[in-house]
């Protein structure tokens, strides 16, 4: 009687542990099924360009970014390229891929984000050990600022070089996606057509860079903000419109109290979602 009881006990207080199991985050499919972090990365690994959308202060991001990147590198041929990289400072961050300057010099020379050193670098390192491509994807911000003061137009008149630092002109426009029509949404009386365009400026230009630097048999892994690919559009439009038939996919991050259970507003966002922990830990 008293084995019974102790077991009785013991099977209470597992299943009671079990039930207050935390987790970190949960990766979900587009339609809000569960699916393992190795199913995730057989997908991904067929494809020829994967945008990896990130929230940039969220740490799980950072380190399944760095965990798929790693895993990839062991059976596809990569190209990276990030959104936290500016296409005027590509010859610089190949300087210090080369190791022709280090880690300090790279620091004084090109625009780093804050976060770079704890969520950025161990990415751009590991390119550099395994003498991987690491592309600056983005339009340099003082042009995006000016696109956000005067439009479009301002950007005839820089000068030939500036140019080749962001998408073709004239970049294609559709100010009714559905992202750019939650940007403007969500600025309120901030909101303006102009800082719409600012948005399409970086959107078109990583997209630019990206099918640019891209190489048959390879796999480009991007790195961005997860609103610069969610909702299958922001870069993803762009490419899609120079290579239609291009094998793709997207992954997104979002953030829930529960991670349980996708919320319906955030099925659809991307071929994979990384629900993490609304209480998660900031990196900044």
């Amino acid at each position: 009687m008293k084995r019974l009881l102790l077991t009785v006990t013991l099977l209470a207080f597992t299943l009671t542990s079990f039930s207050q199991k935390k987790e970190s985050h949960v990766i979900y499919n587009s339609k809000g099924k569960k699916v393992s972090y190795k199913k995730m990365l057989k997908t991904i690994a067929k494809k020829e360009v994967i945008l990896f959308g990130e929230s940039h202060d969220n740490p799980i991001s950072h380190w399944l970014q760095f965990e798929v990147t790693s895993d990839l590198n062991k059976t596809n041929q990569l190209i990276l390229g990030a959104e936290m990289f500016e296409a005027d400072n590509q010859d610089i961050l190949n300087e210090y891929l080369k190791d022709s300057i280090n880690s300090k010099e790279l620091d004084s020379l090109a625009r780093l984000w804050p976060n770079y050193k704890t969520d950025y670098a161990p990415l751009v390192d590991f390119a550099k050990e395994n003498k991987l491509p690491f592309i600056a994807t983005n339009i340099p911000r003082r042009y995006a600022r000016m696109v956000n003061k005067n439009g479009f137009k301002v950007l005839d008149t820089l000068s030939p070089k500036e140019k080749t630092w962001m998408a073709p002109l004239p970049m294609p426009f559709d100010s009714e996606l559905t992202t750019y029509k939650d940007i403007l949404k969500s600025m309120g009386d901030h909101g303006t057509p102009e800082l719409v365009m600012a948005q399409a400026t970086k959107d078109a230009t990583m997209a630019y860079f990206i099918l640019k630097n891209y190489r048959k048999g390879y796999t480009f892994l991007h790195y961005n903000g997860s609103y610069h690919s969610d909702d299958y559009e922001g870069i993803l439009w762009y490419i899609k419109r120079e290579r239609p038939k291009i094998n793709y996919a997207t992954i997104s991050t979002v953030s829930q109290e529960n991670v349980n259970k996708l919320l319906e507003e955030n099925k659809n966002k991307a071929d994979f979602i990384i629900c993490v922990d609304s209480n998660m830990t900031n990196t900044y």
